[in-house]
């Protein structure tokens, strides 16, 4: 009795966690630096006492030997970091746009501390990831990254083979969209600068004697602020859609 249920509970649980866990450590809101590691744990364990039950059909028998059940542990962690990395490289897409933002509105050499990013970041990529993860959590699109790692049992069998081809395929696609979105989510204030630049450089010819760094830049930056709160609501409903839309690949129909 005790061997059955340490062949069966034990090692179906661990087994889950191993992929749930890694999972955890790497999305958005979840891994940040200011969530305490324990509770981090705790969340991990949580869910993986719940889809437990629902997923013990799908796991594989033990392994017979060490090496077997090690390899089976790795196949598992490859998995969840390969989910966890996929909503990283979404919420990249804030950052790129916050960069660009910043370019446009002289604002680029304004560093403050990312938590999101866990690196020094410009004032507009630290504003959109922060309000980025906070909108994930309000809007309830982090259940999707939960199903997306739960029905991902039905995409990656445990113990079957791992594709490293199409991961690597997927995850370079995922970084190319990221970066397109990113600068489609600053395409305002790219056009905005950019209009800006080209009068700000016509009135310079005209007007030689114009200080045109002490008059241009404290307009612009006003002008790239107003531009800012006229359009970050549709910025972030077109993030949560396309982040949306990422994990979506991994739900079943």
């Amino acid at each position: 009795m005790l061997q059955a249920f340490f062949t069966l509970n034990v090692f179906g649980f661990f087994l889950i966690f191993s992929r749930i866990g890694t999972a955890f450590l790497l999305l958005p809101g979840f891994s940040a630096s200011f969530v305490s590691p324990r509770m981090r744990l705790v969340f991990a364990l949580a869910v993986t006492f719940v889809v437990a039950p629902v997923l013990a059909t799908s796991l594989p028998g033990l392994p017979e030997t060490p090496a077997g059940l090690g390899l089976l542990v790795i196949g598992e962690v490859v998995i969840g970091a390969f989910l966890g990395t996929i909503g990283r490289i979404l919420m990249g897409a804030l950052q790129t746009a916050g960069t660009l933002i910043s370019y446009m509105s002289s604002m680029a050499n304004a560093f403050i501390q990312d938590p999101i990013a866990e690196q020094q970041s410009s004032l507009f990529a630290g504003f959109l990831g922060t309000t980025g993860v906070l909108l994930i959590f309000v809007t309830n699109t982090h259940h999707v990254m939960l199903g997306a790692v739960v029905d991902s049992y039905s995409l990656f069998l445990p113990g079957r083979p791992l594709d490293m081809g199409d991961i690597g395929l997927m995850m370079a696609r995922r970084v190319a969209e990221s970066f397109t979105l990113g600068v489609q989510l600053a395409s305002p204030f790219i056009v905005t600068g950019l209009t800006y630049y080209l009068g700000l450089g016509l009135l310079g010819r005209l007007m030689p004697a114009l200080p045109v760094f002490f008059v241009g830049l404290p307009i612009q930056i006003a002008i790239q602020i107003s531009v800012f709160a006229l359009t970050i609501s549709g910025i972030m409903m077109v993030f949560l859609s396309r982040f949306e839309e990422g994990f979506s690949v991994f739900l079943v129909p």
